[in-house]
């Protein structure tokens, strides 16, 4: 029988680790965690059991919310051409290029070729708002497009995956139903319910919260689809009072960071088996490329067509050729579901894990605009 506690001791200790190299090299404590995972699943007998799965799932829906929370309506409504296209063309253009690459150079039959579309046509909302949060960009209207951007490129995904493999039956009626009640009614509660309780120790407003996520996330799980969808959805029209309710936001952030979320990056990279990645490198490095390649060939034009400066265009377009959650779902879904084998499966998720570090320490470390003191500060990009 595991010990608990011990096992808990090991994955809290990387994540503490990951945290001081963070501060040390000045990169994103989520793309070390990653890296950290890698070597405790591959070195230190890290194990994915039941509870650290649950944990991991929780971090990814809650950090989810987050992202959906910081986006601004103001700002998207201001920025909604960029934000759209940028979106559009971030989940098109590397869909269409993965998927042909793998049908028409690999061999791959329709099913598995429309799997590794979708698995690398990701932009890791997890990872980007990560790098936000650190960084202070989520206060900035740049930061505010590329996290809108970001979603309008995973709900393409999501509903790719859906039309292209989803059963449609009367749970994903029920979920569609109570995701777009959710969204309308939460908005006109959530202020009450906070009014009513205010700032107790029991934190029943972070209770209430997780509740609905939670049992969005339940619905969704019934209706073969994926719990970080409704966080996100729920966040974004909640973002107009979170964004007054800073003190709220960060009392969750804090949560988040300190134990859950270091569970879905260090589960991520433990997933990783070392001899799979060494006899699929170059498979794995060329979906990667193709990945990032075709992303730069999309958003990159447009960045420039929007008027933001080559820095700013830059390091949008990096973050936009980010990946993981769900490019790891739609791989993980694949694999499940028996369209893609073992070796598929190892290529493109350990593609989608590279996706999230490579371009992200490139962005972080070459092409980091100048932090703006305020959010008027940036022009109208």
């Amino acid at each position: 029988m595991e010990n608990v506690w011990l096992a808990s001791s090991l994955w809290i200790g990387l994540a503490l680790v990951a945290s001081l190299i963070s501060i040390r090299v000045g990169i994103s404590v989520a793309l070390i965690e990653i890296i950290a995972g890698f070597f405790g699943g591959n070195l230190l007998g890290l194990t994915v059991t039941p509870w650290v799965t649950y944990l991991a799932g929780a971090g990814s829906i809650v950090l989810t919310f987050l992202a959906g929370a910081e986006i601004d309506p103001d700002v998207v409504r201001r920025h909604l051409w960029p934000s759209i296209s940028i979106g559009t063309v971030g989940f098109l253009a590397p869909f269409l290029g993965v998927l042909f690459y793998a049908r028409y150079v690999c061999g791959w039959n329709w099913q598995q070729s429309e799997i590794a579309g979708l698995a690398l046509s990701t932009t890791s909302v997890a990872v980007v708002y990560a790098v936000m949060v650190e960084t202070g960009f989520n206060r900035t209207e740049l930061g505010k497009i590329i996290l809108a951007a970001c979603f309008i490129n995973d709900l393409g995904t999501v509903l790719a995956l859906g039309l292209l493999f989803a059963n449609f039956n009367g749970w994903l009626a029920l979920f569609a139903l109570a995701t777009g009640l959710a969204m309308w009614l939460l908005p006109k509660l959530v202020p009450v319910f906070f009014r009513a309780t205010g700032n107790r120790i029991s934190e029943p407003e972070t209770k209430f919260i997780l509740l609905v996520l939670f049992l969005l996330g339940g619905l969704a799980n019934l209706a073969k689809t994926e719990a970080v969808l409704p966080a996100y959805l729920v966040g974004m029209v909640l973002a107009p009072f979170f964004l007054k309710e800073r003190v709220f936001a960060q009392r969750l952030r804090v949560t988040a960071y300190t134990l859950l979320t270091p569970f879905f990056f260090l589960k991520a990279g433990s997933l990783v088996q070392f001899k799979a990645v060494a006899a699929g490198a170059g498979l794995i490095a060329v979906f990667l490329l193709v990945k990032m390649a075709t992303k730069f060939a999309g958003i990159w034009p447009l960045t420039k067509g929007f008027r933001f400066d080559r820095r700013e265009g830059m390091y949008t377009t990096l973050l936009m050729s980010t990946g993981l959650t769900f490019g790891s779902i739609s791989a993980l879904f694949g694999l499940n579901n028996g369209i893609i084998d073992q070796s598929q499966y190892t290529a493109l998720v350990t593609a989608v894990i590279g996706s999230a570090i490579v371009p992200t320490v490139i962005a972080q470390r070459w092409f980091q605009p100048a932090l703006p003191r305020r959010e008027e500060d940036i022009g109208d990009v």
